[in-house]
């Protein structure tokens, strides 16, 4: 039996309480203040059992225009809706806002409902059934079932439910394949259990035991008891009235607008991209930077409305929004919400979310506007496509993106892989599962390329770039998991050694002066022995900048020909081989050998000696035990 929500909606004292009290024997008006006033100010709830088994959920919405706010809270799950007209009254005011809302929020089937049949006679009931016929024509009830009843006789109630079962069944469930969704209409506390919520599942489904979160707060907890109807239950499931026993939650950190998720599903936002409509029935136009009242679920949030791609949105036309909000939210694209005016209160239009997590927009920017009608229309690949353009060089997780595509089935990988053989997009971390699109990984290839030609073209003579240089100076728009992608993905355009990294085909060419002086610095080091100069002393020598004998001794360290000491200290390779050898005879007839000896042995004082001998340990010839040094191979 798939579940359904019937809503009530009408104006006030026009019986929708006493109806659904005839229809299930249940009284929805449960606080005192209701029962001492004789109007519903809260939601409330009951349940019909249907001839044919099928059972439907019942929210009875206040009809008074001060409470409207909880109306819309109670509309935003229905399936379908019955609007309670009296027929001693007639179509009244917040008879034609409730219709609005509902058309607004998408409630695509219903019935009219004329209720106190008894108070009038055969002839002023056929002229309110003709108002009402005129009234819905154009609205989605246009060809909705009037059913007239009386709820204190009886008349009508048996056929009432006859069509309600009629139309239940004609009812497209909501889908129970997706992110489990629940708006929190409710909270209380039941003595021995704690904390319970109440509200419609929206989606997907939920069983006992299941961690969630509470949205946006980023509560975690947990499904202690699950009922539906109020019978317990193992499992809810989309389209049900749920009461969740919650686990480890206090009632004060939950509140109605919440919303119950899985945990680290939802992403909170201050903002969010939609396309309102304004009602036709708007006294005025829209227009931008209005304060308003957001109606999104079960959350009423006060904000700003910026309008994107128009001046002012006129009666009965749409536009692009982005709400800046007071508070931050949580949606889904497609979203229903309802917005209306600060003070006065009253309802000006609505719309659907497109980006539930959007950047803060400039106003009628051809690109933005291109990108919301991609986000209206676009398929599924075309709005991930989007979405990881304006993510740029930061790209977008897996998560990031069932979000803004309001896929959280196997699906979303569907449409990534597609998007990944055509080279659309690139996953650039399995780990993360983060996706680049193509357009910025082409430009972050170009960019690493041409910064490395114009380093080769400025330095001839150094054989490769410090990958650290070329990832904070070259592309510092990038982060090091794009880096390391960017690098693998340049195989076979450069080569990487070490901590350097080359243009493929780069070749150090000496001119016949950079040949002269490359003799000149080897000889002079050479000859030096184990007192070296550095490389400024060298350049002062040769009259020559000290860059350029840098790049000199770089060549000759790369051929092997000079050995790196330390930091402006470079030795003869084959001079260090040769001590080596002496320093291994030293040691074996002397058991070690000591920093005054080490300085007797290569004839330099203790500025080189000691660099030396710290050299030689760190390749790990000789290990340093008290002031001795030794052979390491011999120690082990």
């Amino acid at each position: 039996m798939k579940p359904i929500i019937l809503g009530t909606a009408g104006h006030i004292d026009h019986g929708k309480t006493v109806l659904i009290k005839a229809l299930t024997g249940i009284d929805t008006d449960r606080l005192k203040e209701e029962k001492l006033r004789g109007i519903t100010i809260e939601l409330g709830f009951a349940f019909l059992r249907l001839p044919s088994g099928g059972l439907v959920g019942i929210i009875d919405v206040p009809g008074h225009e001060k409470f409207v706010h909880h109306m819309v809270a109670g509309a935003s799950s229905m399936d379908l809706v019955a609007l309670i007209i009296a027929a001693d009254e007639g179509i009244m005011p917040q008879t034609r806002e409730h219709l609005e809302i509902c058309s607004l929020l998408k409630v695509k089937r219903g019935l009219v409902v004329i209720t106190k049949i008894d108070l009038v006679d055969e002839e002023w009931l056929s002229l309110v059934e003709e108002d009402i016929r005129e009234f819905i024509k154009g609205t989605f009830l246009e060809d909705a079932p009037i059913v007239k009843v009386s709820a204190i006789t009886g008349e009508g109630i048996p056929e009432l439910i006859n069509t309600l079962d009629t139309l239940a069944r004609e009812i497209e469930p909501k889908s129970s394949i997706g992110l489990f969704r629940l708006p929190i209409d409710r909270v209380f506390t039941m003595k021995g259990f704690g904390t319970v919520v109440t509200g419609t599942t929206i989606s997907g489904r939920v069983k006992l035991g299941e961690p969630l979160m509470v949205y946006p707060k980023g509560k975690r907890t947990k499904v202690r008891g699950l009922q539906v109807h109020n019978r317990d239950v193992e499992e809810a499931i989309a389209g049900q009235r749920t009461a969740i026993n919650l686990q480890g939650i206090e009632k004060e950190e939950i509140e109605r607008g919440d919303i119950l998720a899985p945990p680290d599903t939802l992403i909170p936002s201050y903002m969010l991209d939609g396309i309102l409509e304004i009602l036709p029935s708007a006294k005025r136009a829209f227009k931008n930077r209005t304060f308003v009242r957001l109606h999104l679920n079960t959350a009423e949030i006060m904000g700003y409305a910026t309008l994107l791609d128009k001046q002012e949105i006129a009666p009965g036309e749409s536009g692009y929004v982005q709400f800046q909000l007071e508070r931050p939210t949580v949606a889904l694209p497609g979203d229903r919400f309802v917005i209306r005016s600060y003070s006065p209160i009253y309802t000006l239009g609505g719309g659907e979310i497109l980006n539930p997590m959007p950047k803060r927009h400039k106003r009628m920017r051809p690109p933005v506007i291109r990108d919301l009608e991609i986000l209206t229309r676009g398929s599924k690949e075309e709005i991930i496509e989007t979405h990881l353009r304006e993510a740029k060089f930061k790209g977008l997780k897996r998560p990031e993106l069932c979000v803004l595509t309001n896929t959280f089935s196997e699906d979303i990988d569907r449409y990534l892989d597609k998007l990944i053989e055509k080279e659309r997009i690139y996953v650039i971390s399995s780990e993360e599962n983060r996706y680049i699109h193509s357009e910025f990984v082409e430009k972050a290839r170009k960019e690493a390329i041409g910064y490395l030609k114009n380093f080769h073209r400025e330095r001839p003579l150094i054989q490769g770039l410090k990958k650290s240089e070329l990832r904070t100076k070259g592309l510092p728009f990038i982060d090091d998991t794009f880096f390391d992608f960017l690098l693998k993905d340049l195989g076979d355009k450069i080569c990487q050694q070490r901590d350097l990294v080359w243009l493929k085909g780069h070749k150090i060419s000496l001119t016949e002066a950079d040949k002269r002086l490359k003799d000149k610095v080897f000889s002079t080091i050479n000859k030096a022995g184990f007192s070296p100069p550095t490389p400024k002393e060298l350049a002062q020598r040769f009259n020559v900048p000290v860059e350029k004998v840098r790049e000199i001794i770089g060549i000759l360290v790369n051929e092997r020909s000079l050995i790196k000491i330390k930091e402006d200290m470079y030795c003869n390779a084959d001079l260090m081989e040769d001590l080596k050898e002496r320093l291994k005879r030293f040691i074996t007839e002397h058991d070690g050998i000591t920093p005054s000896q080490f300085k007797s042995l290569i004839n330099a004082s203790r500025k080189y000696a000691i660099p030396i001998l710290e050299y030689l340990d760190s390749i790990k010839y000789t290990i340093r035990l008290g002031d001795k040094r030794t052979l390491r191979n011999v120690s082990e």
